[in-house]
């Protein structure tokens, strides 16, 4: 909700404060007093493209400044925080200065922003019906949200069934696209593999082989110097010159006479014993493995080739890596399981075609998921144009039609296979047009009451602005605007810029704009308004000055409009007998209603005659309370 924004030096107003708050606000005031640019201003505030030539004459900018109350833990506060902002008890602070240059800067919660998060902020936050603006219902996507809203239940577990259908097809269709792409790739990355694994396989290393060939070789290509180291340590161990046989033997016979007179020489001795025989068995290994040396030349170069064929299996599927990597054979044989498991992985086994056949029955049953969306929409439209058709005969639009055109399209889109566009026919025989194209100002304006009191449930917004909805009205259209506007500000905020005290007099707040000597406006020209004041403004709106007749009725509108006697005309109820009839379309915005013999006529049901008829007290509004 917006509790206050300020103006300073934009068109006519020097420096203006609205205090807002729930219910209906309505803003007058004589024209040219600067209505317009409240609603100019508070679209700037919620993202609107900016005008340099909207900035005060002399002012270097225009700037515009909000306090709005939002929910610390909704959508508000949580672009808000992504934009940099603070969110303090609830209250957020927006800003935009504009340039007489054209520039825009942007604060959100106390932080620098783009424009464009204000725009997304007013998603949120504020519908504006304008003149020549409308800040709801701009894009198909928001009609066919709005169309979806008021259908309710009737869609909702279709379209929750779709959406995740939609998606499934995408994903397999995301897949699929993928797989095809990278064919001729995966193709070459398979042979590949084919072909150093046919290598590996040719070869068959085996585990550890490198390593008992590499000792292999070693022996092999040193067989003399081996052989000659073996006969050499024999020589010396046990040489018929005197080896170290001989020299233990000598050792051996010192110590036995001696052996018994002292336990640790026996221990002494018996060591002796012990090298004596190790001495022997090692000349004796010696002596064989001298023997069985022999060069053997055919089966180095058996070794040496094996050698090679392993070593070129390392360079190519082996190269050094980290250093918990496997080398050498160990290597290669990590590679080749590796290469087999992605091997399987790239040969298509029909994985191609299961991929088409998934997406095809995912996306036939999205197809006949949104075809029922689209039948359940489509008499959603026609409930919706006929509630609407009743509203916009109540408000001097009798001849009008809204038409909602649904129209099955050929792709899938994120909520079903339809385009949703709301169309107005303007008069009986005019072919309906886009909303935005059917109807002038003011007329669209009042279709968009329509609309808003009609999707008053199932799309509420925490604000509604309507400026000149009561453009080219009077009389008993009047009287049913302003009925409607109250109906809407019981669930939501509204602000309304009128010219019509029949629409003024259903206010719960009323501001008027007061032009001071020098034509602009100033903080103390927005006032709010008394009863007494309001009667003053009323009777001004009436008759152009505060007559006594014209306040008499200012008065009896404000009483009529407090004890509202029962739903709108368009609810099904019938107009009193007494009303009075519509003003013609092209009556003056500020027109009062007409007059039967004897005095004007405020109200429908009252006179100036005499005192109006004691109508049942309205139930009273709801206002909002809960934040956006």
């Amino acid at each position: 909700m917006i509790e206050e924004i300020r103006i300073r030096h934009l068109g006519v107003i020097r420096d203006a404060r609205l205090p807002l708050g729930p219910g209906l606000t309505v803003v007058t005031g004589e024209t040219g007093a600067g209505k317009t640019m409240v609603v100019t201003g508070l679209g700037l505030l919620m993202g609107a493209r900016a005008d340099a030539a909207a900035v005060r004459a002399g002012a270097d900018s225009a700037v515009v400044e909000g306090r709005l109350r939002v929910d610390p833990d909704g959508p508000v506060a949580a672009r808000a925080a992504e934009a940099g902002g603070e969110v303090e008890d609830g209250e957020l602070l927006v800003a935009r200065a504009v340039g007489a240059g054209g520039r825009s800067r942007v604060h959100v919660g106390g932080r620098a922003a783009p424009v464009g998060v204000l725009a997304e902020l007013a998603e949120h936050l504020v519908a504006v019906h304008g003149q020549t603006e409308q800040l709801r219902l701009r894009s198909a996507a928001q009609q066919l949200r709005v169309l979806d809203a008021f259908a309710g239940s009737a869609v909702a577990a279709d379209l929750a069934a779709y959406r995740e259908q939609h998606a499934r097809w995408r994903r397999l269709a995301a897949e699929h696209d993928d797989v095809a792409s990278r064919t001729a790739e995966r193709a070459r990355e398979a042979e590949l593999l084919r072909f150093g694994l046919h290598e590996v396989e040719a070869v068959d290393p085996q585990p550890g082989e490198d390593v008992a060939l590499r000792e292999e070789s070693e022996r092999l290509g040193h067989t003399e110097l081996l052989r000659t180291a073996a006969a050499g340590a024999h020589e010396a161990l046990a040489g018929e010159a005197g080896g170290a046989d001989e020299a233990v033997g000598a050792a051996r016979a010192a110590l036995a006479p001696a052996t018994e007179h002292d336990p640790a020489l026996a221990a002494l001795a018996a060591r002796a014993d012990e090298l004596a025989y190790l001495l022997t068995d090692l000349a004796t290994d010696l002596a064989a493995y001298a023997s069985a040396v022999e060069a053997d030349p055919a089966r180095l170069a058996a070794v040496e080739e094996r050698r090679a064929q392993l070593a070129a299996l390392v360079r190519r599927y082996a190269p050094a890596g980290g250093p918990d990597a496997p080398e050498g054979v160990a290597g290669v044989l990590a590679w080749a399981r590796t290469a087999a498991e992605r091997l399987l992985d790239l040969d298509d086994d029909g994985r191609l075609e299961r991929l088409a056949a998934e997406r095809d029955a995912a996306h036939e049953q999205a197809r006949a998921t949104a075809a029922r969306l689209g039948r359940t929409r489509r008499e959603a439209a026609r409930r919706l144009e006929e509630r609407v058709a009743a509203e916009l005969t109540a408000l001097a639009m009798p001849s009008a039609r809204l038409a909602v055109a649904v129209e099955e399209t050929a792709e899938l889109g994120p909520h079903g296979a339809d385009a949703v566009e709301l169309q107005l026919a303007a008069h009986s025989g005019a072919a309906p047009r886009p909303l935005a194209r059917g109807a002038s100002g003011g007329e669209l304006s009042r279709v968009m009451l329509a609309l808003e009191v009609v999707l008053a449930g199932a799309d509420p917004v925490p604000t509604m602005v309507f400026d000149e909805v009561d453009a080219g009205v009077g009389g008993r259209a009047a009287v049913e605007i302003g009925r409607r506007l109250a109906r809407l500000a019981r669930t939501t905020q509204v602000l309304v810029v009128t010219h019509l005290a029949q629409v003024a007099a259903f206010a719960d707040a009323h501001l008027v704009v007061v032009k001071t000597d020098d034509g602009s406006v100033t903080e103390s020209g927005v006032v709010a308004l008394d009863h007494d004041g309001r009667v003053e403004e009323l009777a001004r709106m009436l008759s152009g000055r505060g007559s006594g007749t014209a306040r008499a009725h200012a008065e009896e509108l404000l009483r009529a409009s407090t004890l509202e006697d029962g739903p709108a005309a368009g609810d099904g109820v019938p107009a009193p007998a007494d009303a009075p009839a519509d003003a013609p379309a092209d009556a003056p915005a500020d027109a009062p209603a007409a007059e039967p013999s004897g005095g004007r006529t405020g109200r429908a049901g009252s006179t100036g005659r005499g005192p109006a008829r004691a109508p049942r007290a309205r139930a009273p509004r709801v206002r909002p309370s809960t934040p956006t």
